[in-house]
């Protein structure tokens, strides 16, 4: 599908939850997450709205057209402003890869394209399901469509370098879905993980591209590039 058209999809979509979802104002909060997030989207260039959702579920997502969305209950679960640029950047990652219009092209017609924008604004019927589900936001209508293997490879190795060039230290990676992997043992679902599914070969693929990752680092931090994103 053209990008104009997904482009717009993402607009829609993000409209949507925000005028459906509570807007979390936490002074903070706030300040943490679009912190990190601004020392990221730096790196990929654009303008990029940055949303924290009063949601307690561990989710974060970001959509074509530049819009980023975190659950307060991310911003509780991390630890640091090192775990929240691994998620941020993971989600970046699937937009610049433009998985969503791989998956949308892989399961519609371009004749479908306007019909799914318009839908994408009633979430509620089935086709709205089945486009912002390709969009990668639906988990929030209870809509799960996770990303492929190798999506979520693309996506681990692209928000590994984003991170780690705008100065976070990747290896804080490893102990990010370390702790999303115990907190998927609780009683609640783990929404983030339920999109994005936790592989046992996740952690090792990251292992093995921290050696460069935290090259990264090293040059980001020596031109200046040191975040400071205090939770």
């Amino acid at each position: 599908m053209p990008d104009t058209e997904v482009n717009s999809m993402g607009l829609q979509a993000f409209d949507t939850l925000k005028r459906e979802n509570k807007i979390n104002r936490d002074v903070a909060s706030n300040r943490f997450v679009n912190c990190v997030a601004n020392a990221i989207t730096r790196e990929v260039g654009g303008e990029w709205e940055v949303v924290v959702f009063e949601d307690k579920s561990l989710n974060a997502f970001a959509l074509p057209g530049g819009k980023i969305g975190v659950h307060a209950g991310m911003v509780d679960l991390v630890d640091n402003q090192d775990q929240l640029a691994v998620v941020i950047g993971h989600e970046i990652g699937h937009v610049i890869a433009r998985h969503s219009n791989e998956r949308l092209s892989q399961q519609v017609g371009t004749n479908l394209g306007i019909s799914l924008i318009q839908a994408v604004a009633a979430p509620q019927t089935a086709l709205g399901q089945t486009a912002i589900g390709l969009l990668g936001v639906g988990a929030q209508y209870g809509v799960i469509m996770p990303f492929s293997r190798l999506h979520e490879a693309e996506a681990d190795k692209i928000g590994l370098d984003l991170m780690a060039g705008a100065g976070f230290n990747p290896a804080e990676s490893i102990r990010l879905w370390q702790k999303m992997a115990q907190a998927s043992q609780g009683l609640e679902p783990v929404e983030f993980l339920s999109t994005h599914p936790s592989h046992a070969s996740r952690i090792e693929n990251l292992q093995a591209n921290l050696p460069r990752a935290q090259q990264l680092q090293h040059q980001a931090n020596a031109t200046g590039k040191i975040p400071r994103c205090a939770k």
